[in-house]
Order: C-alpha cells, then structure tokens, then sequence
C-alpha cells in the first residue's frame, strides 16, 4: 500500500501570519517539519499541499525549488485539499501533518503506521479519543476510501475546514481508532500559533538542533518543563 503524508501549509495565520516560512535554525519551519516526517521510514512519499490563494505561491515556489511535490487547492475546504492531493499521488493510506509542528516525532508517526491496520480501521490519530502527547506531535492516518467518503458527504464548514472531523464524529461509519502515549503530556505546547510558541521553539532549535540530526522531543519537553517552572520567578 502507498503510504503518502499530506502535509498541509498556508501563508495565512490570523495570530502570526506566515509561520510555516519563519526561520528555524537557518531553515524555514515547514523544511523542519518536512524533514522530521521523512525520518519515518514507513512513509513513501510526502507532499505539501497549499492554497490558490496567492500568498501562497511563495510556498509554491519554495516547494518546487526544494524540488519537493506539491499541489495546491482550497484555501477553506481542506478536505477537499487533502483529498486531491490523494488522488493526484494515488494514496492507498494518508498520514495528516499540519505543517505548524516543527518538533513533529518521527518515532510516533512509526508507531501510528505500525500499529494502523487498514482490514480493521478506517482512522487513527493521537488525538483520539483523547489526546496524551504533547500538542504539536499531532498527527492522524486513514485510509483512501475513508477520506474520500468523508469529502463526498461532509457538508458541515467545521469538517470541511478541519479535514478529519467527519470521521471521527461518526463512529457509526467508520472503524476508528486511537494512539496512546505511555504518560499524559497533553498539557506541553510544542506546536507554532502564536509569537510567544515561537519564541519558545526558536529557543529550543537554538540550544538543540544540530545539521546532522533532528532534536528528541524528550529534549524539547524537558526544555518546555525548564521554562514552564521558572515562568514565575522570572517576572
């Protein structure tokens, strides 16, 4: 089975516009989340998929200078993105990342696929039915007949805007499942939405990141943990 990871990315931010392009390390965020995705080993392909809208033919245009594929569709109806992307690289299984995560884990994203049986599951997430990782190591996987149910039958903006919804909202349809950490961490923020997460990562590239290899979310945890306790003295 083609196992494709549909990362998705955009300009637009209403709480700080033009993330995914910000710099990391001397890269921009969205090459940070595409590499770690290609530490798994378990995906075939990645692709990014943006917009029409044209603020986002600077991602575009990145994209296809990195010489990475892309494709581009709606701006507000990702599923309907997420599903052309699909069908254009003939995704038998999609891997969902959003393109806000610069600490992703490669080492869930195995598991997630290890652990996904496409005879007894249609979706599984990290997030379901409750999330224990941190928040920015989000990531689900389904199968093609799944999406493209969903993208056929969802009418409802929220699961048009939010791609998944239609599925796990409906446990009448689909056969889902859910990934578990092995403690709860649902309360670290390792994901980028607004400029004090960005402060907070650019700190976390800048002390552990190294060109030779990807930072250890136990790392960034413990970075995370460090800053969260001395938050009240440093007032």
């Amino acid at each position: 089975m083609h196992k494709v990871c549909i990362i998705q990315a955009r300009m637009g931010s209403s709480r700080l516009p033009g993330k995914v392009m910000k710099p990391l390390a001397g890269k921009t965020v969205l090459w940070h989340v595409r590499d770690r995705v290609k530490h798994c080993r378990l995906i075939d392909e990645i692709v990014i998929a943006t917009t029409t809208d044209p603020a986002d033919q600077l991602i575009d245009a990145y994209c296809k200078r990195e010489e990475w594929p892309v494709t581009r569709g709606s701006e507000h109806n990702v599923l309907e993105r997420y599903h052309q992307a699909a069908t254009r690289y003939a995704a038998d299984i999609i891997v969902r990342v959003t393109s806000d995560c610069p600490l992703i884990d490669p080492s869930i994203l195995t598991r997630l696929i290890d652990e996904f049986d496409p005879a007894t599951m249609d979706y599984m997430s990290t997030n379901y039915p409750a999330r224990s990782f941190p928040i920015g190591c989000d990531c689900e996987i389904m199968t093609f007949a799944a999406l493209d149910q969903a993208e056929r039958e969802a009418t409802k903006v929220y699961d048009l805007e939010h791609v998944t919804p239609y599925l796990y909202t409906n446990p009448e349809l689909f056969r889902l499942a859910g990934l578990a950490n092995s403690h709860d961490q649902s309360n670290v923020r390792l994901t980028l939405d607004t400029p004090a997460d960005f402060e907070l990562l650019a700190a976390i590239y800048e002390k552990h990141y190294r060109p030779d290899g990807i930072i250890a979310v136990a790392d960034a945890v413990a970075f995370h943990d460090k800053m969260k306790a001395e938050m009240p003295t440093r007032r």
